[in-house]
């Protein structure tokens, strides 16, 4: 298997994107993660130009990553500066990195007018500046800023640029499509073209602002490139990065280039989730590979086939990169969906039974009413249960009264006064919360806990809410979806209703049921 370096540009590249920052702490956490998959490359960021990069670099002197290693950045020298006197140059030498990436100018244009200097001296420039960071010891990546749009507008100039960087005894030559408006095909061409002319090992550096990031990538490796950039989950300014999530799998399973250690690849969905939360960045669901719904399947067909066999309608086995099949529940899931759920109850029923029939009228005709079963296992199950007679009831609703309060001092809280049935008694109780529905719950939870202290246990995670239809304003209909665990399992329930509190407690209450029944039937197994 022919072997592939990825290179991570999450913690510099990736730190350019709208809304995404890193703390030192933040970046230290990412690199040991990166590590830990076998990522070759961690570009750390430019020890020149900010305080908190140089902390960075100072602390990861004393922690070097295991197997990773670890890329200064800065750029080529000054117009007018020798190399050994530019002080970005000398901040990368000395950073204790043990690797460098500079990016140099190969467009023209960009050394006329943004540069302000010749041709000639630009060569020189990007010779010198190598050659520098070669004497210190350093592994040097140099990376050809707008190299295809360079190459379009001069192919001759672009390749000088890549054979200075040789001269200079760069270790790769790594082809960036900085604005990433480059077509696939023209990739191939200039890439072959550089294969054929320079001889040093090439990598490609693509952005997405095509929707080609990860599709260049791919196809430069296929054309003799052998390091990839990219950040985890396409971070970066503008429309991103190319994705490493998706290159790295694509690789390795399609393309039968080896790219992280034995196990590595395994960790990849992880690793996504895991980046996701340090920068505080909400996760693309459909992202291919690791995305939530990237191995989801909803149409009925699709789950029956599905069923049979995975590889109807999955591209790759879902365990291979960390993730999992989802089958999810809706009126286009068939029969055989709610069958499959069912048995859990009625081990001998068939998908011709009235019960099965009747569920899947039900669950057409709720969702019509605006509800979604997809993230709602729990009110589903509970469905289950009761058409099947397997359901206990716990308590039942009686109702509930709200009331919100604004003092003098613009202080907001809510009161929630409820009524449950408990068998032949009712039970009759008051909380205040920070807003309505959390008010509800303890309500709720305050008259339970005598007769279910477990209860304690469970707790509310997440809270969304929904318009559904928009036309009648402040009086549209409205679904909640919530998430509840308790500390093992998690569980999802939904409510819909114009009010949003009467969404919130059928939601509410399904949750809290789920979970006790969930409890309970979980503890009798376990007991036998």
């Amino acid at each position: 298997m022919d072997r592939v370096r990825i290179y991570d540009a999450t913690l510099r590249d990736g730190t350019q994107g709208e809304g995404m920052s890193l703390s030192v702490e933040d970046k230290l956490l990412i690199v040991g993660r990166l590590d830990d998959v076998g990522i070759d490359y961690i570009e750390g960021g430019f020890p020149g130009s900010n305080p908190k990069d140089r902390e960075f670099f100072e602390l990861m002197r004393k922690q070097p990553p295991k197997h990773s290693k670890l890329v200064a950045f800065g750029s080529t020298r000054r117009a007018r500066v020798k190399a050994s006197d530019d002080p970005g140059l000398r901040a990368i030498a000395q950073s204790g990195a043990p690797a460098a990436a500079i990016f140099g100018k190969t467009w023209g244009l960009h050394v006329r007018e943004v540069l302000r200097t010749s041709l000639e001296n630009n060569l020189n420039m990007i010779e010198d500046s190598v050659a520098f960071l070669k004497a210190a010891g350093l592994e040097v990546v140099y990376d050809a800023e707008h190299f295809f749009d360079g190459y379009r507008d001069s192919a001759e100039y672009a390749l000088e640029t890549l054979k200075a960087a040789a001269r200079g005894g760069a270790d790769w030559l790594v082809l960036c499509d900085t604005n990433g408006g480059t077509l696939t095909w023209d990739v191939v061409q200039a890439v072959g073209d550089v294969m054929a002319n320079v001889g040093t090992p090439v990598g490609i550096h693509a952005h997405n602002d095509s929707g080609l990031g990860a599709a260049n990538s791919l196809a430069a490796v296929r054309c003799g490139a052998t390091q990839v950039h990219g950040t985890i989950n396409g971070y970066g300014e503008r429309c991103g990065n190319a994705d490493l999530c998706t290159i790295v799998p694509t690789l390795e399973l399609k393309m039968n280039k080896r790219c992280l250690p034995e196990g590595g690849l395994h960790k990849l969905t992880e690793l996504s989730l895991y980046v996701a939360e340090i920068a505080n960045q909400a996760l693309n669901e459909t992202s291919p590979y690791v995305g939530k719904s990237a191995f989801a399947h909803k149409g009925g067909m699709h789950v029956d086939a599905i069923q049979k066999n995975p590889l109807s309608y999955e591209h790759v086995d879902p365990k291979r990169v960390g993730n999992r099949r989802r089958v999810l529940l809706s009126e286009l899931s068939g029969r055989s969906l709610i069958l499959d759920k069912a048995r859990e109850y009625a081990p001998g029923v068939n998908k011709d039974s009235h019960e099965i029939r009747r569920l899947f009228d039900e669950l057409g005709e709720r969702e019509l009413q605006g509800y979604l079963f997809e993230g709602a296992e729990g009110s589903f199950q509970l469905m289950l249960m009761k058409a099947f007679g397997k359901h206990e009831e716990l308590f039942h609703r009686v109702g509930f009264r709200i009331i919100v309060d604004k003092d003098i001092e613009g202080r907001v809280t809510s009161e929630a006064t409820i009524k449950i049935g408990l068998g032949d008694r009712q039970v009759h109780t008051a909380a205040e919360g920070g807003g309505p529905v959390d008010a509800l719950d303890t309500a709720l939870r305050k008259a339970l806990r005598e007769f279910y202290p477990e209860i304690r246990n469970i707790h509310l995670t997440d809270y969304k809410v929904r318009v559904l239809e928009g036309a009648d304003g402040t009086a549209s209909k409205v679904r909640v979806l919530m998430e509840s665990t308790d500390g093992q399992t998690l569980w999802g329930t939904v409510g819909v209703s114009e009010n949003i509190i009467e969404a919130s407690w059928q939601a509410l209450v399904d949750s809290l049921e789920y979970g006790l029944l969930y409890k309970k039937a979980r503890n009798g197994n376990a007991g036998k």
